[in-house]
């Protein structure tokens, strides 16, 4: 019993890293085994063994403290685990980052017989899906129909008899706006029915789900969760040359439905688990509104419009069928080019009124004739937001609910509209102070082909302005509009430390300075000097910092925007103030920071 008593040895569970570890087995060994191994010299089999047990304890330690921060989204660092606790709190990762813009799209008609005016019979309608092709590849499609009939287009004279001067051809100008992407189909195979079906699509850089469809003709619609029973759909408007409205929505009941998720693995499509003919959808809220039967009482009076259906089997799941699924990919480097560079018509869609009535050839002659180009730069945002930055937008979606009421609400709701409408790159929102009334001004951002700062089209603004209008208060008024782009440069005298290679440090804290201002500045934030001084003091063989200058640089490729440094420093001279109707942008690194060596 002494001897039990005597190798009892309290095992210190604090320590974890491979010092304290060999440590702590070194004073076992000494202690209970002093006759077994007494060689523990550099290069012995004894310190092997130590070096050994001691490695596998660090790296067991360090892998459980990296899982169990991993588990929490305040501490979780990899990107799917970021966005899988996003998930959780309603947060919807969003496809590659398209990049939208309005072009220019000229095709040619004959005259009518009369010789005033084209012939109306050959005017055609450029369909959606037309694809176009911009000088260095990049590939963009249609988004909607383009009438050419419209008297808002402008047509001119493109062809004359030259014996008459008659004009035999007509040049016909109408807008349009495209996407950037390719359009692509996958056709999987489902057998049996299995309940909550997952299917993985096999491309990559998926921005969108187009379509699904079987082989019976069924329609699935995508859904942000199962439960949901009601879409919104696009009905053709047919007072389209009236009103200037291409579409209508109209509520859809749906009982094919799935929702999309994404990871870096690819993208899946989720179903439910009911079968063909057990779904109960119910076209009037009202049966639902207040479901008591016969009880005297009232248990719930809350009720989701988008939730109609008594059965909680939530869609139907497709079996023994093949799915068609279309999708939209985008280039996954850079989707963006400028004014003039969108030049090649790919493949035109073109209906005419009346086909079988008219002229074949012709009608080939119209459609070899259709052209594009664009006005100005087709822009967005070119790359997916960091880990921090998801982080943001999720703890900014958990108490939106679904509805714009505070600023965080508007800007979470900006950053997570669908990528097909376009994208941003900073937004921030404001109460306008110049009104009486609830009216907001929403700043956004975009990014050029090159990755900088430059103002959002008014596409995007136009689909952002619509996609706020789904969750905004009855009351507010919402102002989009672009912020100042304030260019600043950075200059600073360093201290090598003694030895050190004077160039070498140098080089050191410039490329510290640009890691850290690599990541784009938000709208109305300062610039926090004292981080300069931070930065530059860890950079490796500086001493210290003698003197750190913000500068205003102007010319040609900046902005334009001046301000006068000295009077937006804060009283101590320790942060630049920002407008909060501006941003900053260190554009030029390589220009913008210059530094020399005391």
């Amino acid at each position: 019993m002494a001897d039990e008593q005597k190798k009892i040895l309290p095992i210190d569970y604090t320590h974890r890293e491979y010092e304290s570890i060999r440590d702590d087995l070194m004073g076992i060994v000494e202690r209970f085994y002093p006759d077994t191994l007494q060689d523990f010299s550099e290069g012995s089999f004894g310190s092997m063994m130590l070096d050994a047990v001691a490695y596998v304890g660090d790296q067991l330690s360090f892998y459980l403290d990296y899982n169990v921060n991993e588990c929490f989204l305040d501490t979780a660092y990899q990107y799917d685990n970021v966005v899988r606790h996003g998930r959780i709190l309603g947060y919807k990762a969003q496809g590659r980052p398209s990049t939208y813009g309005e072009v220019s799209l000229f095709v040619m008609v004959p005259a009518s017989s009369t010789g005033i005016g084209p012939d109306t019979v050959y005017i055609p309608i450029l369909s959606k899906g037309t694809t176009f092709t911009s000088g260095n590849g990049l590939a963009y499609i249609l988004t909607e129909n383009v009438d050419f009939s419209l008297p808002t287009n402008t047509t001119i004279v493109a062809q004359v008899n030259e014996d008459t001067g008659a004009p035999t051809w007509y040049a016909i100008k109408a807008p349009g706006t495209v996407v950037s992407g390719r359009l692509g189909k996958q056709s999987i195979k489902v057998n049996n029915y299995q309940r909550f079906l997952k299917l993985q699509l096999s491309a990559g850089n998926i921005s969108e789900i187009i379509s699904v469809t079987d082989t019976e003709g069924n329609e699935y619609y995508e859904v942000d969760y199962l439960a949901q029973d009601m879409v919104f759909k696009e009905i053709a408007n047919k007072n389209f040359k009236n009103d200037n409205v291409p579409s209508i929505l109209k509520p859809y009941l749906v009982s094919r439905k799935f929702t999309v998720e994404r990871n870096r693995y690819g993208v899946y499509l989720q179903f439910g688990s009911g079968k063909s003919g057990e779904t109960d959808v119910i076209a009037d809220p009202g049966s639902v509104a207040m479901d008591v039967f016969g009880k005297d009482y009232v248990s719930s009076t809350t009720f989701d419009p988008t939730r109609l259906s008594k059965n909680y089997s939530l869609g139907y799941v497709p079996s023994n069928t093949i799915l068609t699924i279309t999708y939209r990919t985008t280039n996954p480097s850079n989707s963006n080019i400028g004014a003039s560079q969108l030049n090649k018509v790919s493949s035109a869609k073109l209906k005419f009124a009346d086909e079988l009535s008219l002229n074949s050839g012709v009608m080939t002659t119209i459609m070899n004739s259709v052209e594009v180009t664009n006005d100005k730069p087709i822009i967005g945002a070119v790359s997916y937001p960091t880990s921090t930055e998801v982080k943001r937008r999720i703890y900014d979606t958990f108490p939106t609910q679904n509805r714009a009421v505070t600023q965080a609400d508007y800007e979470n709701l900006a950053y997570r509209m669908p990528a097909k409408y376009g994208s941003i790159a900073r937004c921030s929102t404001q109460k306008d102070p110049d009104s009486l009334k609830r009216n907001l001004n929403m700043y956004i951002i975009s990014s050029d082909n090159r990755g900088y700062l430059t103002e959002t089209n008014s596409t995007i603004k136009n689909n952002l302005k619509m996609w706020l209008n789904h969750y905004r208060m009855i009351n507010d008024t919402v102002d989009i509009l672009d912020p100042y782009i304030i260019n600043i440069g950075i200059n600073f005298i360093i201290k090598p430390q003694l030895g050190a290679d004077k160039f070498v440090v140098l080089n050191a804290a410039t490329q510290a300075l640009k890691k850290k201002y690599k990541t784009k500045f938000y709208i109305g934030e300062p610039l926090y000097i004292s981080d300069i001084y931070q930065t530059l003091k860890g950079a490796k063989g500086v001493l210290d910092v003698t003197k750190v200058t913000i500068t205003n640089p102007q010319g040609t490729n900046y902005s334009g925007t001046q301000i006068n440094i000295n009077n937006n420093l804060s009283p101590d001279g320790s942060y630049l103030v920002t407008p909060k109707n501006a941003i900053l942008e260190l554009k030029y690194p390589e220009v913008d920071v210059k530094g020399k060596v005391q």
